[in-house]
């Protein structure tokens, strides 16, 4: 049986990737878009109902919502708008599936998932986290991996970037003038946490963080850069160096174990047995849809009543938390800050 989905947002990342996800997905239907001006939702081009706060009576989101046809519901809604629009979704009993980061706060994630949790909630109503760096065929081979080569040793993450003034994401308003905490640290660095804790795994979780801060470039407030030493459940520490203002490109995911390491480069995984100068290597290149494969994730999951691990509003507090966390030591110049919603 098809389900009836609405897509809540027009933006850049919802025309290039969740609407084409969607009509990948034979399970859905596309029923209707919602976008807060009735010019952003048309400019989709799609054949559905649109709504929009200026479409006239009978087409605002709250209608949408009273639709039966449409059980589920995608929202790409800018950081700090998201919150509200989730609730209301899921009072009206439909499924949600959410961007990252969960929210712009931890206090905002954590009384989102009180309601979710309340019976507030209709129709038993499901609320999935969009995190797709955790559907990368790379970093699900890489941790398959590492479990395979004993326990872990250390880890370092290096994530280099330079946004431009005239980067496409960086020109919508609500990314030029942030009003969130971290500005690209958060929305962007959010998917880099989630990788590296999909390949530490359970035995490994962080569990205190100590980081500096710094802003590059003036125009990617309040700052673009982070120096970060993890302390892990296994007791060893790593790594995590990420900047959206550097000259430097490119990134690295390492993780060194007892009988050898696994590197994940972009679509590369690279496997070493034994000591790296050894040179006992295998490499693997993945291709793939990562943002396709979390929306068929999503579909199975209110086919099948089980939400899958990787959308659990938990994983994505746990993102959140470690983003938060960082900038905070930041700005107090490197204090230890530990870390309580680690799953």
């Amino acid at each position: 049986m098809s389900i009836g989905i609405a897509i809540i947002g027009s933006g850049l990342f919802v025309r290039n990737a969740h609407l084409p996800a969607v009509q990948a997905t034979p399970q859905f239907t596309l029923k209707a878009v919602y976008s807060r001006s009735l010019k952003s939702a048309k400019a989709l081009n799609v054949d559905v109902a649109l709504y929009s706060d200026d479409a006239g009576s009978g087409k605002t989101y709250h209608d949408l919502l009273l639709r039966e046809d449409i059980h589920g519901i995608i929202i790409a809604l800018p950081i700090l708008s998201q919150p509200e629009y989730i609730e209301a979704a899921l009072a009206a009993g439909k499924h949600v599936l959410s961007e990252k980061p969960i929210a712009g706060d931890l206090k905002r994630a954590e009384s989102l998932i009180k309601y979710y949790k309340s019976d507030k909630v209709k129709n038993n109503a499901t609320w999935a986290v969009a995190e797709n760096d955790r559907f990368l065929e790379s970093y699900q081979y890489a941790s398959q991996e590492i479990l395979k080569l004993g326990r872990i040793l250390g880890f370092r993450v290096v994530v280099s970037n330079f946004v431009k003034v005239d980067n496409e994401y960086y020109n919508t308003p609500w990314r030029t003038k942030p009003e969130y905490q971290g500005g690209f640290l958060l929305d962007g660095g959010v998917h880099s946490v989630a990788g590296i804790r999909l390949l530490l795994g359970e035995a490994a979780k962080p569990t205190a963080v100590t980081a500096y801060t710094t802003l590059l470039q003036p125009h990617l407030p309040p700052a673009d850069t982070i120096t970060s030493i993890w302390q892990t459940a296994a007791g060893v520490p790593g790594t995590f160096a990420m900047s959206f203002g550097t000259t430097w490109s490119g990134s690295e995911f390492s993780v060194a174990c007892e009988n050898g390491s696994v590197a994940v480069t972009g679509k590369k995984v690279e496997v070493r047995r034994g000591l790296q100068k050894d040179g006992n290597s295998t490499v693997k290149e993945f291709e793939g849809d990562n943002v396709k494969a979390e929306v068929k994730a999503w579909a199975e999951s209110i086919a099948n009543g089980k939400q899958h691990p990787y959308q659990s509003p938990e994983q994505a507090l746990g993102d959140l938390e470690i983003l938060e966390k960082m900038l905070k030591s930041g700005e107090g110049n490197g204090k230890t800050e530990s870390l309580q919603f680690q799953v």
